[in-house]
């Protein structure tokens, strides 16, 4: 994936597109081998059929006839089994080519920053990642293997023809180039009804995806139709460009045949004349007309190939679109790995501003000491959870710096960072999946021992062994099958297993009922013993005993203390304590 990244910006679409076959290269010999063993005997077929018209049946050479046909029938034998490898390994070789497309996009979106999904909707990187790819196949296992046989049929009958009758090559030599014209021509308004289709498919999707996720929020306000109609529309879309690329692709077959179908009977009736004239034999015009359709069979091949390509690479665009995108966190060549952090954390002088350059934090200084339960607090949309994700590089800092331990994070390596820091987030994400895995994904490898006592620190476990099924129980889509609380604690039993020095407290007890609260604040407690704990929260009440306590409003730090300290000031801090009152 990293060799690519370079062929991804720097190159053009078709040399990205070939780069992909350099895996698969001898899958990929061996099907224009048997392409090119289809094309030779096909083009034999007429000259063969020629000499046993001319030679063979009239001087009665019986034996000779029956060798040949029964040559014949081995070679046909041998052109089935080289059919079957082009049919089956052709097509499993396409297969691979989108398989390792859709590989690296995936790698790709699992790179990218916060700032990137802040933007783009999940639906529509779905169909980047599925249905954008499903012509690829076709195109990368047709393309070459349709482009090269067609080549060849073509000058191998042309040559041919020469030597049966000049006429009739000059006839095919002026209409083949009429046809390729036809087909060149209408290759721009296949390309764009194509690319116009990719776009509907992946709004539908993007809506279904929302729709879908949303189903409960839709029942609640009873808003159904609303949300038919507005997939209607959508959907509706979708038809139109179909309908518009369905009309030039049969108005782009229906004159490929035409002009095609003339050449035949052109080719018969200039084949006639000559024959009345005795200048050409039948056997001459049997060959003729059986090159003429050696000549048909490419030309359709070749205007299934532009549909294959327009459709193929509207979708392979689509896909380079986003592998072009590229917001992934850089790290430095130098950066070193981490082991064990400290957990002595210094913001010095950090302004973060979103790439559309709305400002959200501005001159933000932090000094937070290790094994220090540090508390940030403020109205919502202050900018206390974005500081927290500029510590493990969710997002890039626009200016000033960030230190863990006295290093620059930006010197650590992305992966060392953030096995030290464990996050607990108010919008909990469960997947669908047993509680055993969503608690697992803390420690992938973690034995049933841990898993147990990481459910037992976030007092879950007595929950769990009550459903049927206990730690194999599904929790359903986005965890729909737990309560808030339970899922709240599913999320924090995940940081336990972590255990990692530092951590990320984000409302992570905003879902729980008072005195599962006051369990798990215990839990906490003991889990921030010798660890650096940083605290978002709305409810003053869980940070009075933090060590210090930022208030944070219009971007900036405004006040800094103890929770004795900042009522003392009497400032922003006290209205919000009377508040909570």
């Amino acid at each position: 994936m990293k060799n690519k990244n370079f062929e991804f910006y720097n190159s053009k679409p078709l040399k990205v597109f070939f780069s992909y076959y350099k895996p698969h290269w001898k899958i990929f010999a061996l099907d224009m081998f048997c392409a090119i063993m289809i094309s030779l005997i096909d083009i034999t077929f007429p000259m063969i059929s020629k000499f046993t018209i001319d030679s063979l049946l009239p001087n009665k050479n019986f034996k000779a006839f029956f060798i040949l046909i029964c040559a014949l029938v081995f070679v046909y034998i041998l052109r089935r089994v080289f059919t079957w490898f082009v049919n089956y390994w052709g097509h499993y070789f396409g297969a691979c080519v989108e398989t390792d497309m859709r590989r690296d996009v995936f790698e790709h979106l699992e790179n990218q920053s916060f700032s990137f999904y802040d933007k783009h909707r999940t639906g529509k990187l779905m169909s980047r990642a599925t249905t954008d790819l499903f012509e690829i196949t076709e195109l990368a296992h047709h393309g070459p293997e349709d482009f090269l046989i067609s080549i060849l049929t073509l000058l191998g009958s042309f040559f041919l023809l020469l030597k049966i009758r000049w006429e009739l090559a000059v006839i095919v030599f002026i209409f083949v180039p009429i046809i390729i014209a036809i087909i060149m021509i209408s290759r721009k308004s296949l390309t764009e009804s194509s690319r116009k289709v990719k776009e509907a498919t992946a709004e539908i999707n993007a809506v279904l995806e929302s729709s879908i996720s949303g189903v409960r929020v839709t029942k609640v306000f009873t808003n159904e139709e609303y949300e038919i109609n507005r997939f209607e529309e959508g959907n509706k879309l979708f038809k139109s460009s179909k309908k518009k690329f369905y009309k030039h692709v049969a108005s782009f077959h229906a004159n490929v045949e035409f002009f095609s179908s003339v050449l035949s009977i052109l080719v018969l009736a200039v084949g006639g004349f000559f024959i009345m004239q005795n200048k050409m034999q039948i056997s001459d015009l049997v060959a003729a007309n059986l090159f003429i359709a050696a000549f048909s069979s490419p030309i359709r091949r070749l205007s299934f190939l532009v549909e294959q390509y327009t459709t193929g690479m509207a979708g392979f665009k689509r896909f380079l679109e986003v592998m072009r995108i590229d917001t992934s966190i850089k790290e430095n060549p130098s950066a070193k790995d981490i082991f064990c952090a400290r957990g002595n954390i210094n913001f010095e002088n950090v302004n973060f501003s979103y790439t559309d350059g709305i400002e959200v934090l501005k001159n933000i200084n932090l000094k937070i000491n290790p094994g220090q339960k540090f508390a940030l607090v403020g109205l919502s949309g202050g900018g206390k959870t974005t500081i927290c994700n500029l510590l493990p590089r969710f997002y890039e800092i626009t200016d000033g710096k960030i230190f863990l331990d006295g290093i620059d994070i930006k010197d650590i390596t992305l992966k060392s960072l953030r096995k030290q820091i464990g996050i607990v987030q108010q919008d909990v994400f469960l997947f669908a999946g047993t509680i055993k895995e969503n608690i697992a994904y803390g420690k992938i490898n973690a034995t049933d021992e841990e898993i147990v006592k990481a459910a037992k620190l976030s007092e879950i476990h007595d929950d769990i062994m009550k459903m049927p099924q206990g730690y194999d129980t599904l929790v359903g889509e986005r965890g729909i099958k737990l309560s808030g609380g339970q899922k709240q604690r599913v999320s924090i039993a995940r940081c336990f297993l972590k255990n990692p020095p530092i951590l990320i407290l984000d409302e992570a007890t905003s879902a729980l009922d008072t005195a599962t609260e006051i369990k798990i604040q215990k839990a906490f407690d003991e889990l921030s013993k010798g660890r650096t704990t940083l605290i978002i929260a709305h409810r003053l009440s869980t940070i009075q005993n933090a060590d210090c306590i930022a208030v944070i409003d219009d971007k900036e730090i405004k006040e800094l203390g103890t929770h004795q300290e900042l009522l003392l000031k009497n400032g922003i801090y006290t209205k919000l304590h009377n508040r909570s009152v």
